[in-house]
């Protein structure tokens, strides 16, 4: 029965990768999967066919356990909706407090610091801001400020979804050296895994080398010679407005400002994110962004009208995938050690067996990653690994799963968010920048073996 879920799940999956043939939003299928797959899952647990395991590895069993093994089962439901709805309520505050900002024009100031109209220069430097933004705020939130950057400075969306994807890369690469760069990273580092100042110091290079590398190709694709494409816009709107600077600084503050509120409270990052969008739709309320604003036009700068902007099918689409993913996470599919184990940590263990060697199944662990959600996977390495903080491994785990997801567009946070944003093709990506991501990524993974393996021999 166990392969019934599996099957929606591939199912569903072909069905979002194959979205432009199938001219189908890939909300669609995203949605129908996880509710199937947990329609199912319910369905057979009542009925013996199968068990559920939740985060805790504590298996439940309707046929043993009665009625405490249905709260099991809803509390594992709920645990996983929650851990969603953190994502998503991050997700909302981010893009509403990056909207807010576009309405009041405050990346005019950005677009007209950026002087250069050479493509290859563009590339770079966007290239670069991905990086070490997504290393202090995240990679989810600095691909969705520098993707509304890239709508200010490329108007043809055939040019901009180059630049947009690159930014992926970019942003994986920047959060995986990072302690608040991924959701992976912080949960090595919430799980005592690993320090903040062992990952830089273990993560930092093999990050650089696979951000630079790809880039360093990318620079040479005919797609990225020449100068940008300037349309020329007779728009009264454009421009950088009295509340533009103020809100961009603001805005872009309290986004930075919600690592730091994480780190003194222990609190998960959407609440920091709640409070920094709260601070920036206080200030929209009050400020006047222009000479003479009059209260017709307040509705103009409103945080209201900056919700209603919003990418709601982006939003359910994450909602989709990642109770799906939770769903195969959930179903026992195995025994392992005498113990039994989601089909996620099932497979992880499958591969530890199959091969010995650690440092080829956490290579492999980043290329499975850009398939399936890498929380799951990092969780099950958790699971797997009894090693000290700062082993060699942990660090490794963080690189791989950090930057394995930069292969395919719904690999990673980053790129989900792309793809919502800039309507990105699964099979464009594929074709087109897949092949730069692995590049990055196995050039990065051989350089962290070297200078771990080899040069220091660590263990």
């Amino acid at each position: 029965m166990e392969s019934i879920i599996i099957l929606i799940f591939v199912i569903g999956y072909l069905s979002i990768t194959l979205e432009h043939p199938l001219k189908l939003d890939k909300t669609v299928p995203a949605l129908i999967m996880a509710s199937l797959i947990w329609a199912v899952l319910a369905i057979g647990f009542v009925n013996g066919w199968f068990d559920v395991i939740n985060t805790e590895e504590q298996a439940f069993s309707f046929l043993t356990g009665g009625e405490l093994a249905m709260e099991g089962f809803e509390g594992t439901l709920l645990h996983h909706l929650g851990k969603t709805a953190e994502i998503l309520i991050f997700l909302i505050g981010a893009m509403t407090i990056v909207e807010i900002i576009d309405l009041h024009r405050g990346f005019e100031v950005l677009k007209s610091a950026v002087k250069t109209k050479s493509k290859r220069k563009l590339l770079w430097i966007i290239g670069i801001l991905a990086f070490i933004l997504s290393a202090i705020i995240d990679n989810l939130t600095a691909t969705i400020v520098l993707i509304t950057l890239l709508r200010k400075l490329i108007h043809r969306r055939e040019d901009r979804i180059w630049y947009a994807a690159m930014v992926v890369i970019a942003a994986n690469a920047g959060g995986a050296w990072s302690p608040i760069g991924d959701v992976t990273t912080t949960m090595l580092w919430i799980a005592k895994k690993v320090s903040a100042a062992g990952l830089i110091e273990y993560v930092v290079i093999p990050s650089i080398v696979s951000f630079a590398l790809p880039f360093i190709v990318a620079s040479y694709l005919p797609v990225f010679r020449g100068n940008v494409h300037v349309e020329v816009r007779e728009d009264k709107e454009e421009g950088a407005i009295l509340s533009s600077r103020t809100m961009l600084f603001l805005g872009l503050g309290m986004i930075v400002s919600v690592p730091v509120f994480k780190t003194l409270t222990h609190l998960p990052p959407y609440m920091g994110m709640m409070l920094a969008l709260g601070v920036v739709w206080l200030v929209s309320e009050y400020i006047h962004p222009e000479e003479d604003f009059s209260r017709e036009r307040r509705h103009l700068y409103s945080a209201h009208k900056a919700l209603s902007r919003i990418e709601i099918s982006s939003i359910l689409f994450f909602l989709g995938i990642l109770m799906a993913v939770a769903g195969l996470e959930s179903l026992v599919y195995g025994v392992v050690n005498g113990e039994e184990v989601g089909t996620l940590r099932y497979l992880a263990e499958v591969l530890q067996s199959a091969i010995p060697n650690q440092d080829v199944v956490v290579i492999l662990l980043g290329i499975i990653s850009a398939i399936i959600d890498n929380v799951p996977l990092v969780a099950a390495s958790i699971g797997m690994y009894d090693l000290p903080i700062d082993s060699v491994l942990w660090h490794f785990i963080a690189y791989s799963a950090g930057t394995g997801g930069s292969m395919l567009i719904i690999g990673s946070a980053a790129g989900v968010a792309a793809m919502g944003m800039e309507r990105i093709d699964f099979i464009w990506y594929l074709k087109k920048i897949t092949w730069l991501a692995f590049l990055g990524f196995i050039s990065g993974a051989g350089t962290f073996l070297l200078i771990e393996r080899v040069l220091f021999h660590n263990a």
